[in-house]
């Protein structure tokens, strides 16, 4: 199959309906395997998945090159979206920065590694308390009239500041995690995006493999896996998120899916405005989750799985004090 187009905001943006997050091929899901994750690339392409989303810190450094080399001679058929946000010094996250001198700094030597001459969709990463939202979106702005970026985005902003982003310069996407699991947006930040005309992009749409039933406890994970750190795979909190992911499977089972693709089809039946990124680093993952496009669920199976993984029925939270500290809730 090959997948249809959504568009994210209204300022014309086109994605396919499905993208591919590509952080796990470079960090945090066990040891990089790059042939496979080129071949997945190429895969991802052939198959219509070309919304690829990376970052200067996936790696730091080596998920963008990896993109670039990937994608020598095949750029023109792919969304690129990349993030800036960070300052990073010796390999390290150091801390935010989004001033305007390093939102520069770093779309230029994004650029270089994905070696390209423009990024598509130019998010955010995370909210820097330090510099005024309009300083960023005015320094993006300027980046679009320049023809080096064609979009802006945020990552895990919350309501306040993406309105004070979209005064100055449209914001077309909207990233942040969302999925059967993780449902924070739904009070305020969703309703804002579909006032503003802005994209939905969650990340971690399978609840980091949890919503695909093939999960083990945090401790039974290798050191260097981030679910080995996860609050919800960690003690009674595993226990309980285990029974209430139950129902998705039972779905699942009703329909002759898998697990995880019930997960993506539910977010795609949520709003054509939504466009979600499983991130995989593996062929046979890929194409079983570019076939949830093709999954078709009613109202009555969307209320079961809306009811079964109510908040208040998942355990834990999404993450440690540290990660959270740099959501913008």
């Amino acid at each position: 199959m090959t997948l249809s187009t959504r568009g994210l905001g209204s300022q014309g943006l086109k994605v396919s309906v499905i993208g591919l997050g590509c952080m796990g091929m470079s960090q945090s899901y066990g040891p990089a395997d790059e042939a496979e994750s080129i071949a997945t690339l190429h895969r991802s392409i052939d198959l219509g998945c070309t919304f690829l989303d990376t970052a200067e810190v996936y790696g730091p450094y080596t998920n963008e090159d990896l993109l670039g080399r990937a994608l020598e001679g095949r750029r023109a058929q792919v969304i690129i979206a990349t993030k800036f946000g960070f300052q990073i010094k010796d390999g390290k996250v150091t801390g935010a920065d989004s001033s305007a001198a390093r939102i520069r700094e770093a779309v230029h030597a994004s650029l270089q590694r994905l070696r390209t001459d423009h990024i598509d969709l130019l998010y955010q990463h995370r909210v820097d308390r330090k510099v005024p939202m309009e300083v960023v979106a005015g320094t993006v702005g300027e980046l679009v009239r320049e023809g080096k970026v064609r979009f802006f985005g945020l990552s895990e902003a919350g309501v306040g500041n993406i309105r004070k982003a979209h005064a100055v310069h449209p914001v077309s996407a909207v990233q942040s995690e969302y999925s059967l699991w993780e449902r924070n947006l739904e009070k305020d930040v969703i309703p804002v995006l579909a006032e503003l005309g802005i994209g939905l992009v969650p990340f971690s749409p399978l609840g980091r493999g949890f919503l695909t039933g093939a999960v083990k406890r945090a401790e039974d994970y290798p050191a260097d896996d981030f679910r080995r750190q996860d609050p919800r795979y960690q003690g009674s909190n595993y226990d309980a998120n285990v029974a209430a992911t139950r129902a998705v499977g039972e779905v699942a089972d009703s329909k002759h899916a898998k697990p995880g693709q019930i997960a993506l089809a539910w977010l795609l039946h949520k709003s054509p405005t939504i466009v979600p990124i499983p991130g995989t680093k593996r062929r046979s993952y890929l194409e079983e989750n570019v076939a949830a496009a093709a999954v078709s669920l009613g109202a009555a199976e969307m209320k079961v799985l809306d009811d079964a993984l109510a908040p208040n029925k998942i355990a834990g939270p999404r993450y440690g004090e540290r990660m959270m500290a740099m959501v913008d809730r």
